[in-house]
């Protein structure tokens, strides 16, 4: 029988040898995330494969996953961990060896395969390693997937069927590459900077933009699991900066950023100004809803109200639902409203036919940017965002908080606005017109500036976005306001990145 997990273990001893580590806070919203080594071993990695496996017969589902891995010095030797756990479940592997993100959930569709496991951290620093699985194509586990794989990983209550079997497919991203560059070339030779940040996305992003027809300079492109300018996140403002210095070094059009496992895609236009995801969300649902009328949109609550409020917009007849923040949840609700596009302000985009399959993948959402720019010849990425009506946004800041206490701490928040509501106060010196807690809670002023608090889904972090669409000076009142509403809390630690 194997061992039930311990949450605990201390490395170089016969204990952490001998027994399976798996830390309960590891096992998140949608995906599961661990510091590798402090919070979870090879054999609890066993663990969770088996755990995969015991879920998918669970549910009535064919016993046939594919796994793959990101770039990162450990990720292998857990995949193969992985792998044996699922083995042990009777499971059929189909290992696409190193990938992005998309490309596994692009495997399940071209190797006609239900379920997969990618072992990544995403943009996590270093030391991170986590797996984003899914069982029913092209969604991704939601929190009752999550809640019932963490039971039978934590209480060990596995079905060991046995008799798995093991396929390396070899050369499928050959398969990748020609499903996204099977297609007409750009009409004319724009110029992009693809960042990388040595990520994984370096393997195989400049390549296939190059290959639709785009003039590529690459920037960090080399392979390198030490990150050893920054962590490859376009929502990290050293990653935007980078890209941006190179955009007016080389006068590029565009810049697109990649994140550690190549599902998102950030934005820096010609004129070195980055546009956070949620703005490049609003031009491509101009974009494709002019192409489209009366396209269904969805984004997530840390985005812009502009997808409300944007006069194009509103004339092509688009029609936007505000969901919850995570890959999982905005994936699910574009399926369940048959939506063209969810957007995510943290860059994750998900493409419906007939653009994309429905789940996240940051080359689609590139080459969909180029696209763009290739309808609209007379106009630079710069005058399309010149184009949106003003608002002022922040980046989005995470300061430090404990898995174990940080949903408590926005239970908290969340209490404090909506009694300072009832009894009118104000915030940032205006009445509080609305407060939505589909996610955390965004508190609306009068003007329509906002502030956002919600958990972090993958690190030990609260989440916290402001907007204005009145000035910056607003902005930066409600980000006091917010703040202060927050440092009541003493478990509430420094930022990542402030205004």
């Amino acid at each position: 029988m194997f061992p039930k997990p311990r949450p605990k273990l201390v490395p170089n001893t016969f204990e952490y040898e001998s027994f399976p580590m798996v830390k309960p806070t590891g096992f998140r919203e949608y995906d599961a995330r661990w510091l590798f080594e402090k919070e979870i071993n090879l054999m609890g990695m066993q663990a969770l494969g088996m755990g995969i496996g015991t879920l998918i017969h669970e549910r009535g589902v064919r016993p046939d996953i594919v796994v793959g891995h990101d770039f990162r010095g450990y990720s292998s030797s857990i995949k193969m961990a992985v792998i044996n756990g699922l083995l042990a479940a009777g499971i059929n592997v189909h290992d696409i060896g190193l990938a992005l993100s998309p490309m596994a959930y692009f495997a399940q569709f071209a190797l006609d395969v239900p379920a997969v496991a990618m072992i990544t951290a995403s943009h996590n620093d270093n030391g991170w390693t986590g797996v984003k699985m899914g069982i029913d194509r092209p969604l991704t586990f939601g929190p009752d997937e999550m809640g019932r794989l963490k039971d039978i990983v934590l209480e060990a209550a596995f079905d060991l069927k046995g008799g798995g079997s093991y396929r390396f497919v070899d050369g499928f991203p050959d398969v990748y590459f020609k499903d996204l560059t099977d297609r007409a070339k750009l009409k004319r030779p724009i110029k992009v900077v693809a960042a990388c940040g040595n990520g994984t996305a370096g393997a195989f992003a400049p390549k296939i933009l190059e290959a639709i027809g785009a003039e590529v300079i690459p920037l960090d492109a080399e392979l390198d699991h030490t990150f050893p300018r920054y962590n490859p996140n376009p929502e990290d403002m050293k990653m935007l900066h980078a890209l941006r210095d190179k955009v007016l070094e080389v006068g590029a059009d565009v810049g697109l950023g990649f994140d550690g496992d190549g599902d998102r895609c950030g934005v820096v236009d010609n004129e070195g100004e980055e546009i956070f995801a949620d703005k490049v969300g609003v031009m491509l649902a101009r974009d494709i809803s002019a192409l489209h009328p009366g396209a269904q949109f969805v984004v997530d609550v840390k985005s812009t109200g502009l997808f409300h409020t944007d006069p194009v917009l509103k004339a092509n007849g688009a029609k936007t639902d505000y969901f919850k923040t995570g890959h999982s949840y905005i994936k699910r609700r574009v399926t369940e409203l048959n939506a063209m596009v969810g957007f995510e302000k943290s860059g994750h985009y998900f493409f419906n036919k007939p653009i994309g399959r429905g789940y996240d993948d940051g080359l689609v959402s590139a080459i969909a940017i180029l696209d763009m720019l290739d309808r609209n010849p007379d106009k630079t990425m710069a005058d399309l965002r010149r184009d949106l009506p003003k608002t002022w946004g922040s980046p989005t800041m995470a300061p430090k908080c404990d898995d174990e206490i940080k949903y408590d701490v926005v239970d908290r928040v969340v209490a404090r606005f909506q009694d300072m509501k009832a009894k009118g106060e104000t915030v940032a010196g205006q009445s509080i017109t609305d407060l939505i807690t589909v996610n955390g809670v965004r508190v609306v002023s009068e003007d329509g500036t906002w502030g956002l608090v919600r958990a972090s889904s993958n690190k030990p972090e609260l989440v916290v976005v402001v907007e204005s669409p009145v000035s910056e000076d607003r902005l930066h009142a409600m980000f006091k306001a917010v703040d202060g509403v927050l440092r009541e809390n003493s478990e509430v630690g420094d930022y990542n990145q402030t205004l």
